[in-house]
């Protein structure tokens, strides 16, 4: 199984189409506390108060930028929802799990 952290998301224009059901079981289960919404993969952060919301904001948008591929961000005080979902094929597709494990590994790195 690829380590989802190691890749890189690829270009829209290069996705055929969405994932099959089992391919999306199967890649939910290395983005631990995601959940599937409709068409896209969702979490919900808690945070102490809403500056670390806004810290922990800044670095999912350079996981995204880097990636090339941009979560909805949702910011309530002390809570950050990200939902994923691959726009162009309205579904999912490998790069919102990419995006998802990268994000869940920063979260790791500063529990360390």
């Amino acid at each position: 199984m690829e380590n989802l952290n190691e890749i890189k998301c690829l270009a829209c224009e290069n996705i055929e189409g969405e994932l099959l059901e089992n391919e999306i079981k199967c890649l939910l289960k290395q983005v631990p506390d995601w959940n599937i919404i409709d068409k896209k993969i969702e979490k919900i952060f808690k945070f102490k108060n809403f500056i670390e919301s806004i810290e922990f904001t800044k670095k999912v948008a350079n996981i995204a930028e880097n990636e090339g591929h941009h979560p909805d961000i949702h910011i309530h005080w002390n809570k950050v929802k990200i939902e994923l979902w691959t726009h162009s094929i309205n579904g999912l597709s490998k790069n919102d799990f990419i995006v998802a494990a990268k994000i869940n590994n920063l979260l790791e790195r500063n529990n360390k």
